[in-house]
C-alpha cells in the first residue's frame, strides 16, 4: 500500500509539474515573457511578486484575469500594461490561474 501511495503521489507531482510548463509556455507564446519573467522584474513585475500580492484575496483570479485582458497603468509603476484582447479568455484564465499558484 506505500509504494501505491507513493507511486500515485509522484504521478500526481508529475502530472502537475506537466500543466505549470504548458502554462508558462502559454505565457510564452501569449507574448507576456516579454515583459514579465517568473522570478525576477523585467518591465512588469516578477510573476512571483505578483502571486505573493495577491495571495490570499478572494477575488484576485477575476480581478488579475480583468487586468490582464484590459490592460491598466499604476499597480506596478508608471510603465502601462498594454491590453492583451488578443489573447483568448481561456488562456488567460489559465495564465493567471499558473501565476496564483507560484510559491
Amino acid at each position: 500500500m506505500k509504494t501505491l501511495t507513493s507511486f500515485l503521489a509522484a504521478a500526481t507531482c508529475l502530472a502537475l509539474t506537466g500543466v505549470a510548463q504548458a502554462d508558462e509556455k502559454l505565457a510564452q507564446a501569449s507574448g507576456c515573457t516579454a515583459c514579465h519573467s517568473v522570478d525576477k522584474k523585467l518591465i512588469g513585475p516578477a510573476y512571483k511578486d505578483v502571486a505573493a500580492k495577491y495571495r490570499g484575496k478572494k477575488d484576485a483570479e477575476a480581478e488579475l484575469i480583468k487586468k490582464v485582458k484590459a490592460g491598466g497603468k499604476g499597480e506596478w509603476g508608471e510603465i502601462p500594461m498594454p491590453p492583451n484582447a488578443h489573447v483568448k479568455d481561456d488562456d488567460i484564465k489559465a495564465i493567471v490561474h499558473w501565476v496564483l499558484n507560484l510559491k
